[in-house]
Protein backbone atom coordinates (compact mmCIF):
# COMPACT_ATOMS: atom_id res chain seq x y z
CA UNK A 1 0.00 0.00 0.00
CA UNK A 2 2.85 2.37 0.84
CA UNK A 3 4.76 1.69 -2.37
CA UNK A 4 1.92 2.82 -4.59
CA UNK A 5 2.06 6.23 -2.93
CA UNK A 6 5.78 6.78 -3.27
CA UNK A 7 7.84 8.72 -5.78
CA UNK A 8 11.44 9.70 -6.36
CA UNK A 9 12.80 12.96 -5.04
CA UNK A 10 13.13 15.66 -7.66
CA UNK A 11 16.68 16.57 -6.72
CA UNK A 12 18.96 13.62 -5.93
CA UNK A 13 21.54 14.37 -3.29
CA UNK A 14 19.22 16.57 -1.26
CA UNK A 15 17.43 15.37 1.89
CA UNK A 16 14.90 12.87 0.66
CA UNK A 17 16.78 11.73 -2.45
CA UNK A 18 15.90 8.14 -1.56
CA UNK A 19 12.60 6.55 -2.60
CA UNK A 20 10.01 8.73 -0.89
CA UNK A 21 6.39 9.16 0.12
CA UNK A 22 5.30 12.46 -1.47
CA UNK A 23 8.87 13.70 -1.03
CA UNK A 24 9.10 12.41 2.55
CA UNK A 25 10.81 9.32 4.01
CA UNK A 26 8.96 6.13 3.08
CA UNK A 27 8.50 5.35 6.75
CA UNK A 28 5.97 8.18 6.82
CA UNK A 29 3.66 6.08 4.62
CA UNK A 30 3.85 3.25 7.17
CA UNK A 31 3.08 5.55 10.10
CA UNK A 32 0.40 7.43 8.11
CA UNK A 33 -1.47 4.18 7.40
CA UNK A 34 -0.97 2.85 10.93
CA UNK A 35 -2.43 6.00 12.45
CA UNK A 36 -5.25 6.13 9.90
CA UNK A 37 -6.36 2.58 10.68
CA UNK A 38 -5.93 3.05 14.42
CA UNK A 39 -8.09 6.20 14.24
CA UNK A 40 -10.55 4.25 12.06
CA UNK A 41 -10.96 1.68 14.82
CA UNK A 42 -10.92 4.27 17.64
CA UNK A 43 -13.34 6.81 16.15
CA UNK A 44 -15.64 4.11 14.83
CA UNK A 45 -15.96 2.60 18.27
CA UNK A 46 -16.22 6.08 19.80
CA UNK A 47 -19.14 6.91 17.49
CA UNK A 48 -20.94 3.70 18.45
CA UNK A 49 -20.18 3.60 22.17
CA UNK A 50 -22.72 6.06 23.67
CA UNK A 51 -25.44 4.89 21.29
CA UNK A 52 -24.79 1.23 22.12
CA UNK A 53 -24.88 1.98 25.84
CA UNK A 54 -28.40 3.48 25.68
CA UNK A 55 -29.85 1.25 22.94
CA UNK A 56 -32.50 -1.32 23.99
CA UNK A 57 -30.58 -3.89 21.92
CA UNK A 58 -27.36 -2.74 23.58
CA UNK A 59 -26.82 -2.27 27.32
CA UNK A 60 -29.97 -0.11 27.70
CA UNK A 61 -28.48 2.35 30.21
CA UNK A 62 -29.75 5.82 31.01
CA UNK A 63 -28.07 8.82 29.38
CA UNK A 64 -26.19 9.89 32.54
CA UNK A 65 -24.54 6.49 33.00
CA UNK A 66 -23.71 6.23 29.29
CA UNK A 67 -22.10 9.69 29.34
CA UNK A 68 -20.16 8.79 32.48
CA UNK A 69 -18.74 5.61 30.91
CA UNK A 70 -17.93 7.41 27.66
CA UNK A 71 -16.20 10.29 29.48
CA UNK A 72 -14.23 7.99 31.78
CA UNK A 73 -13.13 5.97 28.76
CA UNK A 74 -11.85 9.09 26.94
CA UNK A 75 -10.10 10.35 30.07
CA UNK A 76 -8.37 6.97 30.46
CA UNK A 77 -7.06 7.02 26.88
CA UNK A 78 -5.30 10.35 27.47
CA UNK A 79 -4.28 9.52 31.04
CA UNK A 80 -2.56 6.34 29.85
CA UNK A 81 -0.56 8.27 27.25
CA UNK A 82 1.81 9.26 30.08
CA UNK A 83 2.72 5.70 31.18
CA UNK A 84 2.69 4.78 27.48
CA UNK A 85 5.60 7.13 26.95
CA UNK A 86 7.33 5.66 30.00
CA UNK A 87 7.03 2.11 28.61
CA UNK A 88 8.74 3.20 25.39
CA UNK A 89 11.43 5.23 27.16
CA UNK A 90 12.31 2.61 29.79
CA UNK A 91 11.23 -0.83 28.53
CA UNK A 92 10.38 -1.48 24.87
CA UNK A 93 11.28 1.49 22.69
CA UNK A 94 8.71 3.25 20.47
CA UNK A 95 8.51 0.68 17.64
CA UNK A 96 7.82 -2.35 19.85
CA UNK A 97 5.44 -0.33 22.02
CA UNK A 98 3.34 0.64 18.98
CA UNK A 99 3.28 -2.98 17.77
CA UNK A 100 2.14 -4.19 21.20
CA UNK A 101 -0.46 -1.42 21.40
CA UNK A 102 -1.94 -2.50 18.06
CA UNK A 103 -2.39 -6.05 19.33
CA UNK A 104 -3.97 -4.82 22.58
CA UNK A 105 -6.41 -2.51 20.72
CA UNK A 106 -7.39 -5.30 18.33
CA UNK A 107 -8.04 -7.73 21.21
CA UNK A 108 -10.11 -5.06 22.96
CA UNK A 109 -12.34 -4.56 19.94
CA UNK A 110 -12.72 -8.33 19.54
CA UNK A 111 -13.95 -8.56 23.14
CA UNK A 112 -16.41 -5.74 22.42
CA UNK A 113 -17.60 -7.73 19.41
CA UNK A 114 -18.55 -10.66 21.66
CA UNK A 115 -22.22 -10.25 22.67
CA UNK A 116 -21.62 -10.90 26.36
CA UNK A 117 -22.01 -8.25 29.05
CA UNK A 118 -19.02 -9.62 30.97
CA UNK A 119 -16.58 -8.96 28.12
CA UNK A 120 -17.67 -5.37 27.46
CA UNK A 121 -15.70 -3.58 30.20
CA UNK A 122 -12.63 -5.76 29.65
CA UNK A 123 -12.70 -4.88 25.95
CA UNK A 124 -13.17 -1.18 26.67
CA UNK A 125 -10.25 -1.26 29.09
CA UNK A 126 -7.96 -2.95 26.58
CA UNK A 127 -8.83 -0.40 23.86
CA UNK A 128 -8.06 2.43 26.31
CA UNK A 129 -4.72 0.87 27.33
CA UNK A 130 -3.69 0.21 23.72
CA UNK A 131 -4.70 3.68 22.57
CA UNK A 132 -2.72 5.26 25.39
CA UNK A 133 0.38 3.22 24.51
CA UNK A 134 0.11 4.14 20.83
CA UNK A 135 -0.83 7.81 21.17
CA UNK A 136 2.32 8.82 23.01
CA UNK A 137 4.73 7.02 20.70
CA UNK A 138 3.67 7.10 17.07
CA UNK A 139 4.20 10.88 16.78
CA UNK A 140 7.67 10.40 18.26
CA UNK A 141 8.41 7.90 15.49
CA UNK A 142 7.38 10.45 12.86
CA UNK A 143 9.97 12.81 14.31
CA UNK A 144 12.62 10.07 14.11
CA UNK A 145 12.25 9.96 10.31
CA UNK A 146 13.88 13.38 9.89
CA UNK A 147 17.43 14.57 10.36
CA UNK A 148 16.79 16.73 13.38
CA UNK A 149 14.57 19.81 13.80
CA UNK A 150 16.24 21.64 10.90
CA UNK A 151 15.12 19.15 8.23
CA UNK A 152 12.94 21.33 5.94
CA UNK A 153 10.49 18.46 5.41
CA UNK A 154 9.70 17.99 9.10
CA UNK A 155 6.66 20.28 9.48
CA UNK A 156 5.22 19.06 6.20
CA UNK A 157 5.62 15.46 7.37
CA UNK A 158 3.61 16.09 10.50
CA UNK A 159 0.94 17.84 8.40
CA UNK A 160 0.61 14.76 6.17
CA UNK A 161 0.49 12.55 9.27
CA UNK A 162 -2.29 14.76 10.68
CA UNK A 163 -4.31 14.12 7.51
CA UNK A 164 -4.10 10.39 8.29
CA UNK A 165 -5.59 10.99 11.72
CA UNK A 166 -8.57 12.88 10.35
CA UNK A 167 -9.03 10.65 7.32
CA UNK A 168 -9.47 7.64 9.59
CA UNK A 169 -11.74 9.67 11.88
CA UNK A 170 -13.88 10.74 8.91
CA UNK A 171 -14.34 7.31 7.32
CA UNK A 172 -14.92 5.33 10.52
CA UNK A 173 -18.38 6.58 11.54
CA UNK A 174 -19.60 6.25 7.96
CA UNK A 175 -18.59 2.58 7.81
CA UNK A 176 -18.54 1.27 11.38
CA UNK A 177 -21.42 3.52 12.47
CA UNK A 178 -23.66 2.43 9.62
CA UNK A 179 -23.03 -1.29 10.21
CA UNK A 180 -23.29 -0.97 13.98
CA UNK A 181 -26.52 1.02 14.05
CA UNK A 182 -28.32 -0.55 11.08
CA UNK A 183 -27.09 -4.16 11.10
CA UNK A 184 -25.57 -5.25 14.42
CA UNK A 185 -23.74 -3.39 17.19
CA UNK A 186 -21.20 -6.14 17.74
CA UNK A 187 -20.48 -6.44 14.03
CA UNK A 188 -19.59 -2.74 14.12
CA UNK A 189 -17.09 -3.39 16.92
CA UNK A 190 -15.72 -6.32 14.90
CA UNK A 191 -15.11 -3.97 11.96
CA UNK A 192 -13.09 -1.74 14.31
CA UNK A 193 -10.98 -4.81 15.20
CA UNK A 194 -10.52 -5.54 11.50
CA UNK A 195 -9.37 -1.97 10.87
CA UNK A 196 -6.78 -2.24 13.63
CA UNK A 197 -5.64 -5.62 12.28
CA UNK A 198 -5.06 -4.06 8.84
CA UNK A 199 -3.15 -1.17 10.42
CA UNK A 200 -1.03 -3.52 12.52
CA UNK A 201 -0.29 -5.77 9.55
CA UNK A 202 0.94 -2.97 7.32
CA UNK A 203 2.94 -1.52 10.26
CA UNK A 204 4.82 -4.80 10.69
CA UNK A 205 5.36 -5.17 6.94
CA UNK A 206 6.51 -1.58 6.47
CA UNK A 207 8.55 -1.26 9.66
CA UNK A 208 11.79 -1.78 7.70
CA UNK A 209 11.33 1.77 6.39
CA UNK A 210 11.27 3.28 9.89
CA UNK A 211 14.22 4.97 11.55
CA UNK A 212 16.54 2.82 13.66
CA UNK A 213 16.09 5.43 16.39
CA UNK A 214 12.59 4.02 16.93
CA UNK A 215 14.15 0.75 18.15
CA UNK A 216 16.19 2.43 20.85
CA UNK A 217 15.11 2.34 24.49
CA UNK A 218 16.38 5.81 25.57
CA UNK A 219 16.82 5.02 29.27
CA UNK A 220 16.36 1.29 29.91
CA UNK A 221 15.46 0.08 33.37
CA UNK A 222 18.27 -1.43 35.39
CA UNK A 223 17.70 -4.96 36.75
CA UNK A 224 17.02 -3.49 40.18
CA UNK A 225 14.49 -1.03 38.74
CA UNK A 226 12.76 -3.83 36.81
CA UNK A 227 12.42 -5.91 39.95
CA UNK A 228 11.12 -2.94 41.93
CA UNK A 229 8.61 -2.03 39.20
CA UNK A 230 7.31 -5.59 39.00
CA UNK A 231 6.94 -5.81 42.79
CA UNK A 232 5.04 -2.53 43.01
CA UNK A 233 2.81 -3.40 40.04
CA UNK A 234 1.99 -6.81 41.50
CA UNK A 235 1.26 -5.25 44.89
CA UNK A 236 -1.16 -2.65 43.50
CA UNK A 237 -2.82 -5.26 41.28
CA UNK A 238 -3.31 -7.53 44.30
CA UNK A 239 -4.76 -4.65 46.34
CA UNK A 240 -7.25 -3.90 43.54
CA UNK A 241 -8.25 -7.56 43.16
CA UNK A 242 -8.75 -8.04 46.90
CA UNK A 243 -10.66 -4.77 47.26
CA UNK A 244 -13.09 -5.47 44.42
CA UNK A 245 -13.49 -9.09 45.51
CA UNK A 246 -14.57 -7.90 48.95
CA UNK A 247 -16.94 -5.32 47.47
CA UNK A 248 -18.34 -7.85 45.03
CA UNK A 249 -18.93 -10.66 47.53
CA UNK A 250 -20.45 -8.21 50.02
CA UNK A 251 -23.24 -7.53 47.51
CA UNK A 252 -22.82 -3.73 47.51
CA UNK A 253 -20.97 -3.45 44.19
CA UNK A 254 -22.35 -1.06 41.59
CA UNK A 255 -20.74 0.41 38.48
CA UNK A 256 -19.85 3.55 40.45
CA UNK A 257 -17.35 1.53 42.49
CA UNK A 258 -15.34 1.38 39.24
CA UNK A 259 -16.19 4.75 37.70
CA UNK A 260 -15.66 6.97 40.75
CA UNK A 261 -12.01 5.94 41.47
CA UNK A 262 -11.08 6.30 37.79
CA UNK A 263 -12.77 9.71 37.60
CA UNK A 264 -11.06 10.86 40.79
CA UNK A 265 -7.71 9.72 39.38
CA UNK A 266 -8.45 11.64 36.17
CA UNK A 267 -8.81 14.82 38.21
CA UNK A 268 -6.10 14.29 40.83
CA UNK A 269 -3.25 12.93 38.70
CA UNK A 270 -3.06 15.99 36.39
CA UNK A 271 -2.97 18.26 39.45
CA UNK A 272 -0.28 16.17 41.14
CA UNK A 273 1.87 15.98 38.00
CA UNK A 274 1.71 19.76 37.42
CA UNK A 275 2.40 20.41 41.13
CA UNK A 276 5.40 18.04 41.13
CA UNK A 277 6.97 19.83 38.16
CA UNK A 278 6.19 23.26 39.61
CA UNK A 279 7.80 22.40 42.97
CA UNK A 280 10.98 20.98 41.41
CA UNK A 281 13.82 23.02 42.91
CA UNK A 282 16.12 22.11 40.00
CA UNK A 283 14.15 24.38 37.67
CA UNK A 284 15.65 27.83 37.23
CA UNK A 285 13.66 31.03 37.66
CA UNK A 286 12.78 31.32 33.95
CA UNK A 287 11.50 27.73 33.83
CA UNK A 288 9.45 28.26 36.98
CA UNK A 289 7.92 31.37 35.44
CA UNK A 290 7.03 29.50 32.26
CA UNK A 291 5.38 26.71 34.28
CA UNK A 292 3.29 29.34 36.08
CA UNK A 293 2.15 30.62 32.68
CA UNK A 294 1.56 27.06 31.47
CA UNK A 295 -0.95 26.45 34.28
CA UNK A 296 -3.18 29.09 32.66
CA UNK A 297 -3.06 27.23 29.36
CA UNK A 298 -3.60 23.86 31.05
CA UNK A 299 -6.73 24.96 32.94
CA UNK A 300 -8.08 26.69 29.85
CA UNK A 301 -7.55 23.52 27.80
CA UNK A 302 -9.28 21.39 30.44
CA UNK A 303 -12.38 23.61 30.28
CA UNK A 304 -12.28 23.50 26.48
CA UNK A 305 -12.08 19.70 26.26
CA UNK A 306 -14.75 19.26 28.90
CA UNK A 307 -17.26 20.82 26.49
CA UNK A 308 -15.71 19.78 23.20
CA UNK A 309 -15.64 16.05 23.95
CA UNK A 310 -19.35 16.09 24.72
CA UNK A 311 -19.78 16.19 20.94
CA UNK A 312 -19.59 12.40 21.05
CA UNK A 313 -21.82 11.93 24.11
CA UNK A 314 -24.19 14.77 25.04
CA UNK A 315 -24.77 15.94 21.45
CA UNK A 316 -24.91 12.40 20.08
CA UNK A 317 -27.50 11.30 22.64
CA UNK A 318 -29.53 14.45 21.97
CA UNK A 319 -29.46 13.67 18.26
CA UNK A 320 -30.61 10.09 18.92
CA UNK A 321 -33.64 11.26 20.87
CA UNK A 322 -34.54 14.77 19.73
CA UNK A 323 -33.15 15.55 16.24
CA UNK A 324 -34.32 14.98 12.66
CA UNK A 325 -31.34 13.03 11.44
CA UNK A 326 -32.03 13.69 7.80
CA UNK A 327 -31.13 16.11 5.00
CA UNK A 328 -33.68 16.82 2.25
CA UNK A 329 -35.65 13.78 3.36
CA UNK A 330 -32.63 11.45 3.32
CA UNK A 331 -32.06 9.85 6.74
CA UNK A 332 -28.62 8.95 8.06
CA UNK A 333 -27.31 7.16 11.18
CA UNK A 334 -26.69 9.29 14.27
CA UNK A 335 -23.06 8.11 14.38
CA UNK A 336 -22.40 10.01 11.13
CA UNK A 337 -22.31 13.28 13.08
CA UNK A 338 -18.88 12.16 14.34
CA UNK A 339 -17.53 12.49 10.77
CA UNK A 340 -18.38 16.20 10.69
CA UNK A 341 -15.43 17.36 12.79
CA UNK A 342 -12.68 15.42 10.93
CA UNK A 343 -13.85 16.59 7.49
CA UNK A 344 -14.07 20.18 8.74
CA UNK A 345 -10.58 19.91 10.23
CA UNK A 346 -9.19 18.75 6.89
CA UNK A 347 -10.96 21.58 5.10
CA UNK A 348 -10.19 24.38 7.56
CA UNK A 349 -6.68 23.53 8.84
CA UNK A 350 -4.95 24.79 5.65
CA UNK A 351 -7.07 27.95 5.81
CA UNK A 352 -5.96 28.65 9.38
CA UNK A 353 -2.32 27.89 8.54
CA UNK A 354 -2.52 30.43 5.69
CA UNK A 355 -4.36 32.95 7.88
CA UNK A 356 -1.78 32.89 10.70
CA UNK A 357 1.06 33.32 8.17
CA UNK A 358 -0.73 36.16 6.40
CA UNK A 359 -1.41 37.96 9.69
CA UNK A 360 2.17 37.34 10.83
CA UNK A 361 3.57 39.00 7.71
CA UNK A 362 1.51 42.06 8.56
CA UNK A 363 2.50 41.97 12.22
CA UNK A 364 -1.08 41.26 13.27
CA UNK A 365 -1.03 37.58 14.21
CA UNK A 366 -2.81 37.07 17.56
CA UNK A 367 -0.63 35.96 20.45
CA UNK A 368 -0.84 32.43 21.87
CA UNK A 369 -2.83 33.77 24.82
CA UNK A 370 -5.38 35.46 22.56
CA UNK A 371 -5.74 32.31 20.45
CA UNK A 372 -6.43 30.30 23.59
CA UNK A 373 -8.98 32.85 24.78
CA UNK A 374 -10.67 32.70 21.37
CA UNK A 375 -10.88 28.91 21.51
CA UNK A 376 -12.55 29.04 24.92
CA UNK A 377 -15.06 31.67 23.85
CA UNK A 378 -15.90 29.74 20.69
CA UNK A 379 -16.51 26.45 22.49
CA UNK A 380 -18.70 28.36 24.93
CA UNK A 381 -20.64 29.92 22.05
CA UNK A 382 -21.14 26.45 20.58
CA UNK A 383 -23.09 25.47 23.70
CA UNK A 384 -25.03 28.73 23.66
CA UNK A 385 -25.98 27.71 20.12
CA UNK A 386 -26.96 24.29 21.53
CA UNK A 387 -29.66 26.06 23.56
CA UNK A 388 -31.64 26.69 20.36
CA UNK A 389 -32.18 23.02 19.36
CA UNK A 390 -32.73 22.22 23.04
CA UNK A 391 -35.53 24.78 23.06
CA UNK A 392 -37.03 23.27 19.92
CA UNK A 393 -36.95 19.82 21.53
CA UNK A 394 -38.50 21.14 24.75
CA UNK A 395 -41.35 22.45 22.61
CA UNK A 396 -42.12 18.92 21.48
CA UNK A 397 -40.50 19.17 18.04
CA UNK A 398 -37.48 17.51 16.45
CA UNK A 399 -34.50 19.82 15.89
CA UNK A 400 -33.01 20.00 12.37
CA UNK A 401 -29.71 18.22 11.75
CA UNK A 402 -28.10 21.47 10.61
CA UNK A 403 -28.31 22.84 14.16
CA UNK A 404 -25.93 20.10 15.26
CA UNK A 405 -23.69 20.59 12.23
CA UNK A 406 -23.50 24.28 13.17
CA UNK A 407 -22.45 23.39 16.73
CA UNK A 408 -19.71 21.07 15.45
CA UNK A 409 -18.54 23.79 13.05
CA UNK A 410 -18.12 26.37 15.83
CA UNK A 411 -16.31 23.80 17.99
CA UNK A 412 -13.99 22.90 15.11
CA UNK A 413 -13.03 26.54 14.59
CA UNK A 414 -12.37 26.75 18.34
CA UNK A 415 -10.25 23.60 18.17
CA UNK A 416 -8.09 25.06 15.41
CA UNK A 417 -7.40 28.18 17.48
CA UNK A 418 -6.49 26.21 20.61
CA UNK A 419 -5.33 22.63 20.01
CA UNK A 420 -2.41 23.09 17.55
CA UNK A 421 -1.32 26.17 19.48
CA UNK A 422 -1.42 24.18 22.72
CA UNK A 423 0.80 21.46 21.26
CA UNK A 424 3.27 24.09 20.08
CA UNK A 425 3.38 26.10 23.30
CA UNK A 426 3.82 22.90 25.32
CA UNK A 427 7.05 22.07 23.48
CA UNK A 428 8.27 25.67 23.71
CA UNK A 429 7.61 26.13 27.44
CA UNK A 430 8.71 22.70 28.63
CA UNK A 431 11.55 22.81 31.19
CA UNK A 432 14.63 21.04 29.82
CA UNK A 433 14.38 18.36 32.51
CA UNK A 434 10.81 17.48 31.46
CA UNK A 435 11.10 18.01 27.70
CA UNK A 436 10.02 14.46 26.83
CA UNK A 437 7.23 14.33 29.41
CA UNK A 438 5.42 17.59 28.73
CA UNK A 439 3.42 16.27 25.76
CA UNK A 440 1.94 13.72 28.13
CA UNK A 441 1.18 16.58 30.53
CA UNK A 442 -0.70 18.36 27.70
CA UNK A 443 -2.82 15.24 27.18
CA UNK A 444 -3.67 15.32 30.89
CA UNK A 445 -5.69 18.48 30.22
CA UNK A 446 -8.01 16.31 28.12
CA UNK A 447 -8.10 13.79 30.97
CA UNK A 448 -9.09 16.48 33.47
CA UNK A 449 -11.83 17.86 31.19
CA UNK A 450 -13.36 14.46 30.44
CA UNK A 451 -13.09 13.37 34.08
CA UNK A 452 -15.08 16.47 35.08
CA UNK A 453 -17.83 15.50 32.62
CA UNK A 454 -17.74 11.97 33.99
CA UNK A 455 -18.03 13.22 37.57
CA UNK A 456 -21.08 15.34 36.70
CA UNK A 457 -22.72 12.36 35.01
CA UNK A 458 -21.97 10.02 37.93
CA UNK A 459 -23.63 12.59 40.18
CA UNK A 460 -26.77 12.22 38.05
CA UNK A 461 -26.55 15.60 36.30
CA UNK A 462 -28.49 15.58 33.01
CA UNK A 463 -26.11 17.31 30.60
CA UNK A 464 -28.87 17.74 28.00
CA UNK A 465 -30.82 20.18 30.15
CA UNK A 466 -30.94 23.91 29.39
CA UNK A 467 -29.62 24.96 32.80
CA UNK A 468 -26.43 22.89 32.79
CA UNK A 469 -25.71 23.65 29.12
CA UNK A 470 -26.05 27.38 29.88
CA UNK A 471 -23.76 27.02 32.90
CA UNK A 472 -21.07 25.21 30.89
CA UNK A 473 -21.30 27.71 28.05
CA UNK A 474 -21.00 30.64 30.46
CA UNK A 475 -18.04 28.99 32.23
CA UNK A 476 -16.11 28.66 28.96
CA UNK A 477 -16.84 32.23 27.85
CA UNK A 478 -15.95 33.67 31.27
CA UNK A 479 -12.74 31.61 31.31
CA UNK A 480 -11.89 32.90 27.82
CA UNK A 481 -12.50 36.49 28.85
CA UNK A 482 -10.39 35.99 32.00
CA UNK A 483 -7.47 34.62 29.95
CA UNK A 484 -7.78 37.61 27.60
CA UNK A 485 -7.92 40.11 30.47
CA UNK A 486 -4.76 38.67 32.06
CA UNK A 487 -2.96 38.23 28.73
CA UNK A 488 -0.23 40.75 29.58
CA UNK A 489 0.57 39.02 32.87
CA UNK A 490 0.65 35.60 31.18
CA UNK A 491 2.94 36.96 28.44
CA UNK A 492 5.32 38.28 31.13
CA UNK A 493 5.42 34.84 32.75
CA UNK A 494 6.12 33.21 29.37
CA UNK A 495 9.41 35.09 29.10
CA UNK A 496 11.06 34.60 25.72
CA UNK A 497 8.28 32.34 24.39
CA UNK A 498 5.94 34.05 21.94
Amino acid sequence: MASSLTKDSVRPGTPGSEKTFFGHPRGLATLFMTEMWERFSYYGMKALLPLYLVAPAGLHMNAATATAIYSVYLSLVYLLALPGGWVADRVLGPRKTVAVSGVVIMLGHLLLAVPLAGTFYAGLGLVAIGSGLLKSNISTMVGHLYKGPDDPRRDGGFSIFYVGINLGGFIAPLVIGTIGENVNWHLGFALAALGMAVGLGQFLLGSRHLSKDSDIVPKPLTPAEKASTLRKSALWAAVAVVFYAIVGFSGVYTLNWLLVPITAAGLLIPVLVIARIKRDKELDRAEQSKMSAYIWFFVAAAVFWMIYDQGGSTLSLFAEESAKNSVFGWEFPVSWYQSVNPVMIMALAPVFAWLWLALNRRGKEPSTVVKFASGLVLVGLSFFLFLLPLGIADGGHKAAALWLVGIYFVQTVGELTLSPVGLSVTTKMAPAKYASQMMGVWFLAVTAGDATTGLLSIAGVNLNKTGIVTLEAALAVVAGVAVWMYRKRVKELMGDVH
